[in-house]
């Protein structure tokens, strides 16, 4: 097969034990087309992840026979992470998990790397703070711009096409 396998996971996600088996076993078979993207935000739904994982993800991924990535910031651009899956692909003997460092709740005033961010509304407030950090109206609600309603409506006629 010409292809890679990609995963999104978060912290929880690798506290559980069958995260664990499954890799252990990729890495046991050499599954050098898996690319798994770790969100490494170091918050749970309780709080911070010190308070039941303090492991060390990366020697742990390291021992199952993995390529061990990481990626410092994505905030301010993808260019490391898009460098990082790149590398990722071409290591064809052994999978490859990619840490990536972020912020749950990013851009949000109040919330942004706090347990209250996660598995919850942000709030009126902070839902308006946070679309002004990124230079949206604030005022308005499921908004989608012009230009992004014309290229999926394009997009979608293409694939329609193709049919």
């Amino acid at each position: 097969f010409d292809h890679h396998t990609y995963c999104i996971c978060g912290d929880g996600c690798l506290q559980e034990g069958v995260s664990g088996e499954a890799s252990s076993l990729a890495g046991h078979l050499g599954l050098g087309k898996l690319i798994v993207l770790y969100d490494d935000n170091k918050i749970t739904i309780d709080g911070s992840t010190d308070l039941s994982f303090t492991e060390d993800v990366g020697k742990r991924y390291e021992a199952y026979g993995w390529q061990v990535l990481t990626v410092g910031d994505v905030a301010d651009g993808i260019k490391d992470l898009r460098t990082a899956i790149e590398q990722g692909k071409a290591e064809t003997g052994k999978p490859t998990i990619i840490k990536i460092r972020t912020a749950i709740g990013y851009g949000s005033p109040t919330k942004e790397g706090k347990a209250s961010s996660h598995g919850a509304p942000l709030g009126p407030e902070d839902l308006a703070g946070a679309k002004k950090f990124f230079e949206f109206d604030p005022t308005k609600s499921f908004h989608v711009d012009d230009d992004v309603k014309e290229f999926f409506t394009k997009r979608t006629a293409e694939t329609e096409a193709k049919k």
